[in-house]
Formats: C-alpha cells, structure tokens, sequence
C-alpha cells in the first residue's frame, strides 16, 4: 500500500471534495481496492477488499501525521468503508461526521451523508461533467439570453441541475424514482440560493415520458444512470430505450450529454448504439474525467460524451 501513504504524505489541504487516490485505475499494483476521497471535514477511504485492523491502524497514523502538518490544531475525521461482498460496513475510525454535511464544488454547495450507505450524494468522478454543464449552459446564454431548457434524467440529488441553474438555465425538469434523493436535490438547491427554474418529478423515467415530453423540447439532455440497478436501469437493456427518445427530446441545435460508469462496457458501446438508434445526433465529444481518475485503460473508466441535433436550416432572404 505504499502508493497510499506516499499519496497521504503528499496530500494538500482541500477545500472543495475530491478524490485524492484511485487505486480503482490500476496505475498502482497492490491498490486496485483502495480509494480516498476528501469530504470536507471528513475522509473517506474505501476498500473493496477486507483490511486488517494494522493496516487501517497504519493509514490512521499516516492520516494523522499529515493532517497535524496541513492543518495544525484540528480534529483528524476520517470513515472507513468496506464494500467486499461478504464484509459490508461503514465504521467512523476517528473524529467525528458533521449533520449536516455540506461539502462544496466549485462554487457549489452540497449535502453529503459519508457515514451510511455506498453512495455518498455527490459522485466525486462526475465534477467535470458538471463543469462541462455549467460552461456549456453560461456560452448558450451568452448567446441567448433567455437561458437554457434542460431535462435532467436519474437526477438523484440533482448536482447536475444545480450546475445548470449556475450556469444560467431558465429551466431543469429533474426526474429521478428515488423519493429521499430527489428530497436532497431539493435541499441542494436550496443551500445554493436556487429557489426557482427547477422542478422535481419523482418518478420511474420509462413510465413518466408522457409528462416529460410535454415539457420539452429540451436545450440540454442530461442522463447518468446506474449501470445496474435491478429494477431501475439496467445499461445492456435499458441505454437503447432512452437512446431511441432522444431526437424527439432535443430541441434543434439542443445537445445530449450521456453518461455511463460501466467498466466492462467500453465507449464503442455508446457509440454504437447511438450511431444505430439516434443516427440524426452527430458525436461532439467525450468529456475527459478529472485527472485524479486516470485509468490504464481508459475504457474501463467513467464515459461522458456529448451528442447534438442538427440546428435549423438557415433561411436565405
């Protein structure tokens, strides 16, 4: 685990969270089970393997030395988690967890719960599709100042959305089934001083398109959903449905941005499928993750790419 403790020893003092090791990449033989993150004021290390109570003890003493130099006279909190499929839990190792928990994104503010479940609230891989947002949302509005429309699918605490109605939006219509999520996504709006231009449908997305039909067409798609989640989406089977609706989705000139966090599925798998189901959306990019989640193999990593409709022919007078 050296790689690990040369990462501690290295780390700086972080305001915004942030993954500051990925072992997950490969790029450090022995660490493939490892990452850390920073939630401000709480680490979080997570292993998909079980760790003898030496080693947590060991990255502990490594922690706290680095913490003493970084930021002199404050309380080390750090949690560890362990996702092996026959070791689950989540144990508080020092400090304690603030509640509630608001961490900040550039700029943005948001509600995170460390100490229970797997997901965390804010998907720290995704901080640069949410820049991607913010930007793409403040040139379009540049460009129009009316603002953007944007429809944000399996939004769960809508991190997206915030990012959006930063950037300008006039509208995000949020659609997630996860009623405590979406409550979250309210909040996070709330603690950023949005108090308008967002609306909340908690719903199953495959059975409500009526509804969001009826609100679009959309400037901006935005869809990030599980891998695998039985009963919700499943990306093998359920990409093509939501591929198919997209060009009635989008307004002329509109973009979709598609994310996919599958290792085993490569961005040939998007690719494909768009190029057979949406043939209209031309491919703009693929939106490079934050550099800490590097990858040997880079297909393996987390795929956000951005789609577009063609614009409106332009008249000739």
């Amino acid at each position: 685990m050296q790689a690990l403790f040369d990462a501690i020893a290295a780390m700086p003092l972080c305001h915004d969270a942030q993954r500051l090791f990925h072992g997950r990449g490969g790029r450090f033989p022995g660490c493939e089970h490892l990452a850390l993150d920073v939630y401000q004021p709480v680490f979080v290390l997570t292993s998909f393997e079980p760790l003898a109570d030496e080693a947590l003890a060991a990255i502990g003493t490594a922690l706290q030395a680095r913490w003493a130099r970084i930021a002199p006279g404050e309380p080390l909190n750090w949690v560890f988690q362990c996702r092996h499929e026959q070791q689950r839990e989540t144990r508080l190792m020092a400090g304690s967890v603030p509640e509630p928990h608001v961490v900040t994104e550039h700029g943005a503010r948001y509600r995170v719960h460390v100490d229970k479940g797997q997901n965390h609230g804010l998907f720290l891989d995704m901080a640069e599709g949410r820049r991607w947002v913010r930007e793409h949302i403040a040139a379009r509005k540049a460009r129009e100042p009316r603002g953007a429309k944007v429809l944000n699918l399996f939004a769960y605490t809508c991190a997206f959305s915030v990012a959006a109605l930063q950037g300008g939006a006039r509208q995000v219509v949020n659609v997630d089934m996860a009623r405590g999520a979406m409550a979250i996504g309210q909040q996070n709006h709330q603690l950023n001083g949005l108090t308008a231009g967002a609306s909340f449908l908690a719903h199953d997305i495959f059975s409500t398109w009526g509804k969001i039909n009826r609100s679009g067409p959309y400037d901006l798609v935005i869809a990030d959903p599980p891998s695998y989640q039985k009963g919700s989406f499943v990306a093998t089977k359920d990409y093509a449905r939501l591929m198919r609706r997209l060009p009635d989705l989008l307004a002329p000139g509109g973009h979709a941005l598609l994310c996919l966090n599958a290792p085993e599925l490569g961005l040939g798998f998007l690719q494909d499928q768009m190029a057979e189901l949406a043939p209209e959306l031309r491919f703009v990019e693929r939106v490079a993750n934050p550099a800490v989640f590097a990858d040997v193999d880079e297909g393996r990593a987390l795929k956000v790419v951005v789609y577009r409709a063609d614009p409106l022919p332009v008249s000739v007078a």
